[in-house]
């Protein structure tokens, strides 16, 4: 079977590697760099405040946020709300079916669909949370325009292309892999 494409492949990726153009200033690169360092600092830290306060993988927190106002959602359709593959997402629910914070069941109108359903623990756990890392910044992301949102992906893409990562998975924000490999879906 064919590898689909990643989600940000319809983004441009130069294959120039990333000596080859080197127009940038020290005091760009450095403006820059010190952008990514806080970046990477207010995730952290959000994701610190979350497993701190809940004993909750960022991730984990993440995946019930998104069962709070349903009353059951396929995997398929936890994914699709967690921006993420199903593989990832089926993960960390495994992670909290196992501490009994969700089950999962057969949905009774289609037997071949498993459907996750949060438990009472699991909303008062929630209910006492933190917001996940990635609530914060899907929040800053839609206060941006859909032309910077276009351009901040088309530039992340070719820096993590000049790093050789565009092809690593992409997997939730603060998930255990456990090992694992998984491939970001289309």
């Amino acid at each position: 079977m064919a590898r689909r494409p990643t989600r940000t492949a319809r983004y441009s990726r130069s294959r120039t590697p990333a000596t080859a153009i080197d127009r940038s200033t020290p005091a760009e690169l450095s403006d820059a760099v010190d952008a990514v360092r806080r970046l990477v600092r207010g995730l952290r830290l959000a994701e610190h405040r979350v497993r701190s306060t809940t004993g909750l993988s960022a991730a984990q927190l993440f995946v019930l946020g998104q069962l709070r106002d349903t009353d059951a959602a396929s995997l398929t359709e936890l994914a699709d709300r967690t921006f993420t593959d199903r593989s990832s997402v089926t993960a960390v629910v495994e992670r909290l079916e196992r501490d009994g914070l969700v089950r999962t069941e057969r949905d009774p109108r289609d037997r071949r669909r498993l459907v996750v359903r949060i438990t009472a623990a699991g909303g008062r756990r929630l209910a006492s949370a933190p917001q996940p890392p990635t609530v914060h910044l899907l929040a800053a992301l839609r206060r941006l325009s859909s032309r910077e949102v276009h351009a901040l992906t088309a530039h992340l893409v070719a820096l993590l292309d000049a790093m050789g990562l565009a092809d690593e998975p992409a997997t939730m924000l603060f998930e255990e892999d456990g090992g694992r490999t998984r491939r970001s879906r289309s």
